[in-house]
């Protein structure tokens, strides 16, 4: 009577472990890689109301390209940018996504694809005004943030003095400094530079020498290590042909 229930049990486990496909299969199987992605952080992920673009928008599509699949992007938010992946909106989340270890804590992420650091978006010409955290920590000073991001928790930290105007949607932010709105935005070094080489009205502070240093990378639902392998892979890949040199050209990154 033992053996019999012990057989039962070890069919049962054997059952359930061969039910749970891996991500990757599943992706493969279903012909589509679904890439999750905010659409609101110039020059890797922009939504202009029709079409996604930008430099991880372009990796998403050579990704799909690699694993011979479909590409669907779903538009998410930085707050539930790790929620909507627990709820398997989508299978990877790209976008200029700081790799930092509480994203680890609750996702795996993919090795990192540039170096940034945090820095300010100001008017034209008011650079040497707000080039440190000093001057900027200020009452007087009217800072922009987005939502839910890691330039919220910066400015929380460290620029708590300031006078907030907390936004949404990133894309609002730069626009906000542009027309007079907002004195400085909190962003990072790649951010800050395409706006200065694309918008003549604006500037970039303290992107030689930024306040912090990160990487950004992808992420993917915790557990999900072939897949996890897969990105890495491909990402090493990238580097090794020059792709990921051509992408950064084409999106004012380089």
């Amino acid at each position: 009577m033992m053996k019999k229930k012990l057989l039962c049990i070890s069919v049962l486990f054997a059952a359930s472990f061969t039910a749970h496909a891996d991500r990757l299969d599943e992706i493969q199987e279903a012909g589509i890689i679904r890439v999750g992605t905010t659409g609101d952080y110039k020059p890797f992920s922009s939504f202009d109301g029709k079409q996604f673009s930008g430099y991880d928008i372009d990796v998403a599509k050579y990704i799909a390209e690699q694993l011979d699949v479909k590409l669907e992007l779903v538009q998410t938010s930085w707050k539930n940018l790790i929620p909507d992946l627990n709820a398997d909106k989508y299978d990877i989340a790209m976008g200029g996504i700081t790799r930092k270890i509480q994203r680890q804590l609750h996702a795996e992420q993919s090795q990192g694809y540039m170096t940034f650091g945090k820095c300010f978006l100001v008017a034209k010409g008011k650079a040497e005004t707000y080039n440190t955290i000093d001057k900027v920590n200020k009452s007087s000073t009217r800072l922009g943030i987005n939502i839910g991001g890691t330039n919220e928790i910066f400015a929380d930290t460290h620029l708590q003095s300031a006078t907030f105007t907390r936004y949404k949607n990133n894309l609002d932010v730069p626009q906000a400094v542009a027309t007079g709105k907002v004195d400085v935005m909190v962003t990072e070094t790649p951010e800050a530079l395409y706006y200065q080489a694309t918008d003549k009205r604006l500037e970039a502070s303290r992107c030689d020498d930024p306040f912090t240093k990160s990487q950004f990378g992808y992420l993917v639902p915790k557990g999900e290590q072939e897949l996890l392998n897969a990105v890495n892979f491909i990402m090493d890949e990238m580097k090794l042909k020059g792709v990921d040199k051509e992408l950064m050209k084409k999106n004012v990154l380089l």
